[in-house]
C-alpha cells in the first residue's frame, strides 16, 4: 500500500504567466474539488470562438490566472506597508479562486433561459457556503469578503471593482486566445502601482497612463470581442434553443438530454427553489450536456427546435443589423411575418428567428471610481485626472440597438 502523501504545492504552467505556484493545501484541495474541476468544461467565452478560433480557454484557466494575479496583489501591498494577515491574505485567494465558480454552461445562456430568477453571483455563493461546511468552515472569511461584508473595503475591491483582478485577467487572456492584441493590458505594471488610502483600492500616480491604456482596451474589447455582433447572433440563439425546449419541455414533448440538462428542462427553477438538489444538478451541468444535446435536437420533428439547432451546429447563423437608433415595431412585425410565410411557422414561432433587442458598452462608471493617488497624498477620479479627453468620454455609456433575422428572406 501506497502512504506517500500527495504533494499539494503544485506549480502549474500557464501561457500567458508561465509557472504559477499553488499557495497552499486549502487551495489545492478546493482546486481538486469537483465543482471546482467543472470549469474544465466551461468556455470562458461561449461561443466567441465562432469568431476567433482559438478562443476555446476555460473558466478554470481563468481561475488559476487570477489565484496567480492575487499572490502578486497582496506582496504588492505588503511591501507597501498595507497590513494584510495570513488569514486576510488566504480569504483573498479562496475568494479569486471561486469568484466564477457559479457561471453555468456558455456562461450567461442558462441564465437567460432555463435557470430564471437566480445569478450566477448568487450561485457561486451557494456553492462558496456548500464548500464551507465541506471544508469546516475554513471559507468563513472569504465570503464575508465575496458579500461585501468585510469592514476592510479594499479587499472586496480587489475581487470586485472596475480594476479588480478578475478584469485583470481575463482582459490579458481573452485578448491572448482571441488575438484581439488591442486588449493587452500590461496587468503587472497595474499591480505594481496599486496601494491602499482610506481602505480605497488606488492606483498611484505613476500608473495613470496603464489605467488610461486599461480603460480603452476594456472598451476595444467589448466592441471587436465581447458585443462583437457574429458572437451577439450566436449567444442569442443559443438563448432561444434553449428557451425552445423549455417551452417544449413544458408542453410534455419529450427531449433527449443528459440528466443534469433534464432537470432543469423539466423543473421549473427560481431562487426560491434552488436547494441543495439543484445546487448538484448544475454542478453536473456543463458545456458539453448543452453541445450533445444540440446535435440531437437537430433532428427533432419540432420545426423550430431542429432548424436553430442546425443552424447553431452548421454555423449558418442569422443575418444581424445593428445601428443606434431603435428598430422600429412595423420593420420588426414585418420580418416576423416574411418568416412566417417563408418558413411555414406561426408568428409565435418565428419570433425565435427575428428578434430586436440592445447592446450597452459603459467602459467606466464613475459611481464606482478608480482613484488615482498622487504625491501630496490626495485621491482623484481618473476621469478627472486623467488629461486624455478620451477617460472622460468613456463615463458615457454607449448603447446601440441590433435585429436579427433569417438571411434567405432579405427583400
Amino acid at each position: 500500500m501506497n502512504t506517500k502523501k500527495p504533494n499539494k504545492l503544485k506549480i502549474l504552467n500557464d501561457p500567458i504567466y508561465g509557472f504559477i505556484q499553488i499557495p497552499n493545501t486549502l487551495i489545492f484541495d478546493i482546486i481538486e474539488h469537483p465543482y471546482f474541476q467543472r470549469l474544465r468544461r466551461i468556455t470562458q467565452m461561449g461561443f466567441s470562438n465562432l469568431v476567433y478560433p482559438g478562443a476555446n480557454h476555460t473558466r478554470f484557466h481563468h481561475a488559476i490566472g487570477c489565484i496567480h494575479l492575487m499572490q502578486k496583489a497582496v506582496r504588492v501591498l505588503r511591501l507597501k506597508q498595507v497590513a494584510i494577515s495570513n488569514e486576510e491574505e488566504n480569504a483573498l485567494y479562496v475568494a479569486i479562486l471561486l469568484h466564477d465558480i457559479g457561471h453555468g454552461a456558455f456562461s450567461h445562456a442558462l441564465e437567460h433561459s432555463i435557470v430564471n430568477g437566480i445569478s450566477h453571483e448568487e450561485i457561486s455563493l451557494k456553492f462558496m457556503k456548500k464548500l464551507n461546511a465541506e471544508f469546516n468552515g475554513q471559507l468563513d472569511l472569504a465570503i464575508e469578503i465575496f458579500e461585501g461584508n468585510n469592514p476592510r473595503k479594499f479587499l472586496y475591491q480587489l475581487i470586485s471593482s472596475q480594476l479588480d483582478i478578475d478584469r485583470l485577467d481575463y482582459l490579458k487572456r481573452d485578448s491572448f486566445y482571441t488575438g484581439v492584441t488591442e486588449g493587452n493590458i500590461s496587468s503587472d505594471r497595474l499591480i505594481a502601482m496599486m496601494n491602499v488610502k482610506n481602505d480605497e483600492l488606488v492606483i498611484e500616480e505613476k500608473g495613470i497612463y496603464s489605467v488610461e491604456k486599461f480603460l480603452i482596451a476594456r472598451r476595444l474589447m467589448y466592441w471587436q470581442v465581447y458585443l462583437h455582433k457574429t458572437g451577439l447572433v450566436a449567444e442569442n440563439m443559443l438563448v432561444n434553443v434553449l428557451k425552445r425546449a423549455k417551452e417544449l419541455a413544458d408542453e410534455g414533448v419529450e427531449l433527449y438530454a443528459s440528466s443534469s440538462l433534464n432537470y432543469f428542462l423539466y423543473n421549473p427553477i427560481s431562487e426560491d427553489n434552488f436547494n441543495d438538489k439543484t445546487l448538484e444538478m448544475f454542478a453536473a451541468l456543463d458545456d458539453y450536456d448543452v453541445l450533445s444535446a444540440i446535435k440531437e435536437w437537430s433532428n427533432h420533428k419540432d420545426k423550430v427546435l431542429s432548424l436553430l439547432s442546425k443552424m447553431i451546429i452548421n454555423r449558418k447563423l442569422l443575418r444581424i443589423e445593428i445601428q443606434e437608433k431603435e428598430f422600429k415595431d412595423s420593420y420588426i412585425d414585418n420580418r416576423i411575418k416574411d418568416v412566417s410565410k417563408k418558413i411555414a411557422l406561426s408568428e409565435k414561432e418565428a419570433q425565435f428567428f427575428v428578434f430586436s433587442k440592445k447592446i450597452k458598452n459603459h467602459a467606466y462608471q464613475q459611481d464606482k471610481p478608480i482613484f488615482i493617488l498622487n504625491k501630496e497624498g490626495d485621491l482623484k477620479d481618473i476621469a478627472k485626472a486623467s488629461d486624455q479627453l478620451n477617460i472622460q468620454a468613456l463615463t458615457n455609456p454607449v448603447i446601440k440597438h441590433f435585429i436579427c433575422y433569417p438571411k434567405s428572406i432579405l427583400n
